[in-house]
């Protein structure tokens, strides 16, 4: 069984005891969180799409929130004397997957 799900503005394919990185989200570590927009789900060869995934939610809990490696921003424009180096570190939350409910 697995569902696609829209999770902080992307699309994720998940399995329950699945873990993955998503953009930051809200809570404690620990916390569990629901997610209803479920774009679509399979279930033993059976898949359902759009009005049929109305009351359909994956769970999930919190595991850590971390950062990713350092991206490195680097713009030049030659013969002109500019240059400018800037990077960041994107935050991300490790969630794992508890239960697909249909």
């Amino acid at each position: 069984m697995y569902a696609i799900v829209s999770i902080a503005g992307q699309q994720f394919k998940v399995a329950k005891d699945q873990q993955i990185f998503v953009h930051k989200l809200q809570g404690d570590e620990g916390a569990s969180i629901e997610f209803d927009n479920v774009l679509l789900a399979e279930n033993e060869g059976s898949i359902k799409l759009g009005s049929d995934l109305k009351s359909a939610k994956v769970s999930a809990k919190i595991v850590s929130h971390l950062k990713g490696d350092k991206v490195i921003i680097f713009k030049k424009k030659r013969r002109k004397g500019y240059k400018k180096k800037n990077g960041h570190r994107q935050q991300f939350t490790k969630i794992e997957i508890t239960g697909i409910t249909l």
